[in-house]
């Protein structure tokens, strides 16, 4: 980082498409009064055009407003009933310390000493004396009542700014409030490029790209990346004991774009500017040091808000898992991807749902990863644990079938809680002794789906060091929970010890890592996924890259963003210079699948491929992926294929780019819609049983169902592409940077049986090369409700019996 000072001054670099009229670049723009319905030269563009996707993320006005709603409400809950339970309950009554007795002359006389609801809590007069007297109480209620009513203020704001969104959609792009979820991001997208041409919402180009808009929509969150890929942003610390930790919460990441983005004292003067005096590298150090006093202020704001902040974590965590916990005390050993791990895994250009979409899928193998890693010390000692506690709560069950009153007895009902709990966490710990996992294979389906994963990885699976690096990316609910309360505590020593020692790099690094385009704005070069630029020459751009190595972004993420933005966006046009790698990647494809193997033996292999990784219930797409994984394991094997020939060994590159080739025929099924993403196979028979029925469905449907099924299939096509394109240029990267390794040659072959003769029957169905449509692709995308994660909400309770 020390030398990006000598890599470049702050640019201003044109628009390939358009360029902005002569004289209106530093133009300010207003809306007048009369035009404001007709959408004309919007001022901001970024805030207009945020709202508008989460607009249509958050499924419409009525959604927006009742979730905004109930936070209010959330936070009013909270703090009334903490307040009540401090100051309104007797405790010692309610639990039967001090003794109760009704001499009202309808009691029961046996009910007489028995103790009720109302018993405990206080009177009115008496509570409100209470608060009355306690003065932090009184400050800690005011604090509360200043921060409602400024969330009250911003709800009002955002329910003004949201019903001007309503508007537009209803008025300017021609969706209906009901038909809202029945359109994709891309739709909605095209409709407002088309808008671009004809009412002028951005006054400096007569037309609006996808990347643009991306650009706006992801101006700060592009930033965020770059920071966390060149390994700006003090997120590693050295613990003793605990070695490497990766710290990111956030309350720390809220911290970071306040001080960097839109805070007092932040680099950006408005929501699409750098300050001037940021792009000139002569009074850097003067910047420095002042970056280094706003770090330094910040973070003594934090330290001082510290005990407020940590009391509302803990309450807010205590009201929100205590009963998922108790009834389903499992759900703390359940994985979800942290935080560091979305901004790691994260493309440049990509939108919050399309991450999360992968992520999504990649959720099932990476669980199946991380539970083939067991400690047979850990799980014998489990096994009795469980074996003890079983005993005892099968007794006590017993004898509370036998006789209720034993419920009646003191602390009963919590020691079966607590054996209950005891059970279900130690046989967490116990894994599938029927399960057979290859941890090779399991990152490579892994790394499919994530398409990231540092080049130390490979070969070295089945090492506990992977096995941690991978858990700092996908982390137990547990330790975030733990993290997001020690977040108040642990974040301002990380500001003023950590943060505030790279202020020089980081004004480095936005001086030499932004550029000024035509029409959006400042933003960080790394987001134009500009080869030339950024590429490095060990992911295919050798000869087309003047990086040096320290403008490369890290893990080819230049290289892999733009393959994702061009698939997920087929109608985009890339520049020169990104036109070039693109075609060069695609006569690679073509080169390298002549001498791989045909689609249709890949299809053939799937029910073998589907068991070595223990994908039972896989989707079409699935299986296409793991045949593609593990069709090296199988030639190495020495299996016979389904015509009783010896498989030619292959590489996992070489079978990635024969399916890559053959997905080529949808550029005629997909001409109406633009330059096609080239997603359908060509190897099996149209009338295949595999795929027969989805078509016929299709062909049922409505036009709005076939519309909506359509859009769902391209975007599960596309999916797949990528993940093809991700293993493929991964095993070419390993190819160039270690050539004495044979890449995609595993070192563990697996001795299969009979199983593979018995899905013959699948083989046989497969027939010449055809068209096919593969409507059986089908994945599942689950979102933990209450962080807004992803999380599939429980961790498969399956562990390592057997390894290959």
């Amino acid at each position: 980082m020390a030398n990006f000072e000598a890599y470049q001054e702050y640019q201003r670099i044109d628009d390939f498409e358009e360029d902005s009229p002569p004289g209106e670049e530093d133009l300010l723009l207003h809306v007048p009064e009369g035009l404001k319905d007709s959408w004309h030269h919007i001022k901001n563009l970024d805030n207009f055009f945020t709202r508008i996707y989460h607009f249509h993320q958050k499924n419409g006005f009525a959604c927006m407003i009742m979730s905004e709603f109930f936070e209010l409400a959330q936070l009013l809950f909270v703090v009334t009933f903490t307040t009540f339970l401090v100051n309104c309950v007797e405790y010692d009554v309610l639990f039967a310390n001090r003794a109760v007795n009704h001499t009202g002359p309808v009691q029961n006389p046996l009910d007489r000493n028995k103790v009720t609801l109302p018993d405990a809590i206080l009177p009115s007069q008496q509570c409100t004396a209470r608060i009355q007297e306690n003065t932090w109480i009184i400050f800690l209620l005011i604090m509360a009542a200043i921060f409602w009513i400024y969330r009250l203020v911003k709800v009002i704001c955002n329910f003004l700014n949201y019903w001007e969104i309503r508007q537009f959609y209803i008025k300017a792009l021609k969706i209906r409030m009901d038909e809202l979820c029945n359109y994709t991001w891309q739709e909605v997208q095209d409709r407002l490029i088309s808008l671009q041409r004809e009412q002028q919402m951005c006054i400096h180009k007569k037309e609006l790209t996808e990347l643009d808009i991306y650009h706006r929509i992801l101006r700060f969150k592009n930033y965020m990346v770059a920071m966390i890929n060149k390994s700006l942003l003090p997120v590693h610390l050295q613990l003793p004991l605990l070695g490497n930790v990766v710290f990111l919460t956030q309350g720390l990441k809220y911290n970071f774009e306040l001080i960097l983005f839109w805070g007092p004292g932040s680099l950006f003067q408005n929501k699409w500017n750098l300050h001037p005096k940021y792009k000139r590298s002569g009074n850097r150090l003067e910047l420095a040091q002042q970056l280094s006093r706003v770090i330094l202020l910040m973070g003594l704001a934090n330290l001082l808000l510290c005990p407020f902040i940590l009391v509302w974590q803990v309450l807010y965590a205590f009201f929100s898992y205590t009963e998922v916990i108790r009834r389903e005390p499992g759900s703390l050993g359940a994985r979800r991807w942290s935080l560091y791990g979305r901004l790691y895994l994260r493309h440049f250009n990509e939108l919050d749902h399309e991450l999360h979409g992968r992520l999504g899928r990649g959720y099932k193998p990476t669980s199946k990863y991380m539970n083939s890693f067991t400690s047979p010390l850990l799980t014998v000692i489990a096994k009795n644990i469980a074996f003890f506690s079983g005993s005892v709560l099968a007794v006590l069950i017993v004898l509370t079938v036998y006789d209720e009153d034993v419920l009646t007895v003191q602390h009963i009902l919590t020691a079966i809680t607590v054996l209950g709990v005891t059970i279900t966490i130690a046989r967490s710990f116990i894994p599938d002794e029927h399960m057979v996992w290859c941890p090779e294979q399991l990152l490579q389906c892994v790394l499919a789906h994530i398409h990231y994963m540092p080049d130390h990885w490979r070969g070295n699976a089945n090492k506990s060091e992977t096995r941690d690096e991978v858990a700092q990316l996908f982390q137990y609910k547990a330790v975030f929970i733990l993290e997001e309360l020690l977040s108040p505590i642990v974040t301002p020593f990380i500001l003023i010890f950590l943060l505030r020692n790279k202020s020089l790099e980081i004004i480095d690094f936005f001086r030499n890592f932004t550029v000024e385009v035509v029409g959006v704005g400042d933003i960080c070069s790394f987001a134009q996924m500009d080869i030339r630029r950024h590429g490095n020459p060990t992911w295919l751009s050798e000869g087309q890259t003047e990086a040096s190595v320290y403008q490369q972004a890290e893990n080819g993420k230049t290289e892999l963003s733009l393959m994702h933005f061009t698939i997920k966006n087929p109608r985009w046009q890339p520049p020169q210079e990104s036109s070039v790698f693109i075609s060069h990647l695609k006569e690679k494809v073509h080169h390298d699948a002549q001498g791989g193997p045909s689609t249709q033996l890949l299809l053939s292999e799937v029910p073998l491929c589907t068991s070595l990784q223990s994908n039972e219930s896989g989707t079409g797409a699935d299986n296409l992926l793991a045949s593609v994984l593990a069709h090296p394991i199988i030639t190495a094997s020495g299996l016979q294929g389904r015509d009783h020939r010896l498989i030619p060994p292959s590489t996992a590159a070489s079978a990635a780019a024969s399916v890559l080739a053959s997905l080529s025929t949808s550029q005629l099924a997909h001409t109406s819609r633009g330059r096609s993403h080239g997603l359908l196979p060509s190897s099996v028979h149209p009338e295949t049983t595999m795929y027969h029925s989805e078509r016929t469905v299709i062909d049922s449907m409505s036009n709005s169902d076939s519309r909506i099924r359509s859009n769902a299939l391209q975007s599960e096509f596309a999916s797949a592409e990528m993940s093809l394109h991700a293993i493929y240029m991964h095993e070419l990267h390993q190819q160039s940077s270690h050539p004495q390794r044979s890449s995609g040659q595993w070192h563990h072959p697996v001795h299969a049986h009979t199983g593979f003769q018995a899905h013959g029957g699948l083989g046989s169905s497969v027939s010449a090369p055809t068209t096919v449509h593969l409507g059986g692709w089908q994945e599942v995308e689950e979102e933990d409700e209450d962080d807004q994660e992803i999380n599939s909400g429980s961790t498969p309770k399956q562990g390592t019996g057997r390894s290959c």
